[in-house]
Formats: structure tokens, C-alpha cells, sequence
């Protein structure tokens, strides 16, 4: 194979191309957000419902709640895949997510015995916090001064730099101001 030949996306594995996808689908939404809102609602739904054996010991942790719980799992769940495929509404998701966290502790068996109200308080928490990026935009001054600095290389290739470059900490109050030439008075 050429290495100076020119590579094309359809050289690649089907599976890299997948992952580079779902790398940029990934990348232009709050995806641990709903991560972490999405994961928060699963043990919420499951403890009040789950029948646990130990041994020959049967626990039910069953409450009244059960149907309250459901809700807020569902709700959860939701709001986690919202904010994947809805990154409009991160804020309002966001704040959704620690609300139904925090109703989740009375409600649902301590907010399925914490796992479920840390978790949907990251992903509340996250969403609200993350910005969607976007390039970074130069200032006028900062473009204005590399095409100097541009200049001035291809100016004067393989001469040494001017003196004001030499040193950062040159003044005109020390024994490296004006070349090395102190004035006595």
C-alpha cells in the first residue's frame, strides 16, 4: 500500500467507520447526561418490584409506591433520552432530572437505595452544566499579529531574531536594556 496515497472513509472497516460516527453523534450532545439520567430511572423501577433471595429467605421490598415509583423511573428514563436525541431542552431536563431525583428519596425506597438518586442527580447535573461547542473564533488583533509573525520568519530565514526577542525580562533598568550598555548618567 502507498503511504502517500490518499485515504478515503470507504477504505475503512464498516466497524471504524461506525465508531467514528457515533463518536461525532456523540459529540455534539450532552451523552453522559442522559447516560446518567437514563441509568438513574433503571434501579428506581426495579427495587420496589424486585423479589430478592436469600438463601431460603425470600425479600420483598414491595411498597405502596410501587406505581410512583414506575412513574418516576419512566420519567427518567425519558428525560435520558431526551436529552440524546433533544438537546434543546437539556436545561429544562436537567432540573427535571434532580427534581424527580429528589422526590425519589420519600417515594421510591430511597431513591432505590441511592443508586438511582446519585445517578440521576450526575446526569441532572451535567445536563445543565454542558454547553454545545464551537470553534474557536479569532480576534482581528491575534490573526493580525501571527500573519506579522509569518512575515517576519519567512523575512529573515536563518538570521538571528531581534534583541526585543532575545529575552522576556529586558527593561530599561537592567544591564540587558540597550544592548548591554548601561548609561551611567
Amino acid at each position: 500500500m502507498n503511504p502517500q496515497a490518499p485515504v478515503h472513509a470507504a477504505d475503512d472497516h464498516w466497524l471504524t467507520v461506525l465508531r467514528h460516527r457515533f463518536r461525532a453523534w456523540r459529540g455534539v450532545r450532552p451523552f453522559w447526561a442522559g447516560v446518567f439520567t437514563l441509568l438513574g430511572g433503571v434501579p428506581i423501577i426495579y427495587f420496589p418490584f424486585a423479589d430478592i433471595r436469600l438463601a431460603n429467605v425470600s425479600l420483598a421490598i414491595a411498597t405502596t409506591s410501587g406505581s410512583v415509583s414506575l412513574i418516576l423511573g419512566v420519567l427518567l428514563i425519558t428525560l435520558g433520552l431526551a436529552l440524546w436525541f433533544q438537546q434543546g431542552i437539556r436545561v429544562f431536563a436537567g432540573v427535571a432530572a434532580i427534581l424527580l431525583a429528589l422526590v425519589s428519596i420519600p417515594k421510591s425506597n430511597l431513591g432505590g437505595f441511592f443508586i438511582g438518586f446519585i445517578l440521576a442527580m450526575i446526569g441532572g447535573a451535567l445536563a445543565i452544566s454542558w454547553a454545545p461547542g464551537g470553534p474557536v473564533a479569532e480576534t482581528p488583533e491575534a490573526q493580525a499579529a501571527e500573519d506579522k509573525a509569518q512575515m517576519m520568519a519567512e523575512a529573515f530565514q536563518g538570521i538571528p531574531a531581534s534583541r526585543d526577542t532575545e529575552t522576556a525580562y529586558v527593561t530599561e533598568t537592567n544591564a540587558h536594556a540597550d544592548g548591554g550598555r548601561n548609561s551611567a548618567g
